[in-house]
């Protein structure tokens, strides 16, 4: 190992230094006071769990982005989180038993083996909240809501809303018969839009007319609100779940165009993002001038079964790190210059600042302050008592 190996970092591991790090704190502290106020109660879940817990029912995307050590007490395999929602349902299931809905949110570093994208962090801090015991559109609309008030928040600029369901193309692929094999193929299509490729393989698979012509109408299907009636329209004779998904859709439209006119909301029918995890509406949240998103979310109905309590639930997470290039870099608050001393007046003097809630920085020698410490004023000695005046080097030197 050489010198310079000491300090390099893996790659995609960061860290964040003092003029973001108290921006992306602040932000955090804002996301978690708005989520109070809507009656969501925060919980710490740990970095490390057993990989039975962490990594059960929740399909092989986690589980391909979950680091793996070794527990050197019980010589157990354990996971340093990748997502922090199973951990949630797992304390939902068997931490806390609440016969009614429960409001919980979140906020903390996720490790992942692999970045998602080839310039995306592998430790971001998610940011976000879970919605359980609630079957109805009105939990979806409830957390949807929340994001976007989040985004306000945040003030996230120029915000777009990604909604789809994933219920439309399940109920497709079950009428269709598809294979396993056949439903991760087509799904792989789907999500890069290869028209192409999609008839060609739709003309290979499927031999009924009607069916092939509602699965051929997907990736034409994504647009604003207007798109949804089209949808209505081509896919009328579709599957009662077909129809029902589009309605939710149509809902959540209205609602999103009166509470949130200024944001710009996106409708993608073959939009499957979390399709292995999630069993109904998904959506993602992106930012003017950021390639990927920063939150995504959804309903993931099953996730409680394998810890023995089946509840309906539903929530987002926000990616804090991906929103850091967004943030104001934090403005120093201007302090106090205590300089050196064992006097006890200062040091009651320096405590009363402090309880003010000002900033005092105390000398820790008696040689003259450096030039870039944070201050603007200092206290000083006069008559015996210590005020605080504008700070200036050359008397202080």
């Amino acid at each position: 190992m050489n010198y310079a190996d000491r300090w390099l970092l893996p790659d995609g591991v960061e860290e964040i230094l003092p003029s973001q790090a108290m921006a992306v704190e602040n932000t955090r502290r804002r996301l978690l006071n708005v989520f109070t106020t809507w009656g969501y109660e925060l919980v710490i879940p740990p970095m490390v769990e057993f990989t039975e817990s962490l990594l059960i029912g929740v399909g092989n995307d986690l589980d391909l982005l979950t680091l793996k050590v070794t527990d050197q007490l019980s010589g157990r395999t354990m996971g340093i989180r990748s997502d922090i929602t199973p951990q949630i349902a797992r304390m939902d299931a068997h931490s806390f038993s609440r016969p009614s809905n429960s409001r919980l949110c979140y906020a903390g570093h996720v490790v992942h083996a692999k970045p998602k994208t080839p310039l995306a962090t592998r430790t971001p801090i998610q940011v976000g909240v879970e919605l359980f015991g609630e079957a109805g559109l009105e939990a979806d609309i409830e957390v949807i809501c929340l994001l976007l008030e989040s985004l306000v928040v945040t003030e996230v600029s120029e915000p777009t809303l990604d909604l789809g369901h994933v219920g439309i193309y399940r109920a497709l692929a079950e009428v269709a018969g598809l294979s396993k094999a056949q439903e991760a193929a087509f799904f792989e299509l789907l999500q890069i839009k290869a028209m192409s490729d999609i008839q060609a393989w739709v003309a290979a698979n499927v031999d009924d007319g009607d069916i092939a012509r509602w699965l051929l109408a997907l990736p034409s299907l994504s647009g604003d609100a207007s798109i949804l009636a089209k949808a209505q329209e081509q896919l009328a004779d579709a599957p009662a779940e077909v129809l029902a998904a589009i309605d939710e859709l149509s809902a959540v439209a209205a609602l999103i165009a009166e509470r949130y006119p200024q944001v710009n909301a996106y409708y993608d029918l073959s939009e499957l993002r979390g399709y292995h995890y999630h069993t109904g509406i998904v959506f993602a949240a992106f930012s003017d001038g950021f390639g990927d998103s920063i939150a995504n979310g959804g309903r993931y109905d099953h996730i409680g079964e394998v810890f023995g309590r089946a509840r309906a639930a539903t929530g987002f997470a926000i990616n804090l790190t991906a929103l850091m290039s967004q943030l104001p870099h934090f403005e120093k608050t201007k302090g106090i210059y205590a300089p050196a001393s064992e006097d006890s007046q200062q040091w009651q003097a320096i405590r009363l600042l402090r309880e003010q809630g000002e900033t005092v920085v105390c000398g820790l020698s008696h040689l003259p302050p450096e030039k870039d410490i944070p201050c603007d004023r200092q206290l000083v000695l006069d008559n015996g008592q210590y005020h605080v005046k504008p700070f200036d080097y050359a008397s202080a030197d």
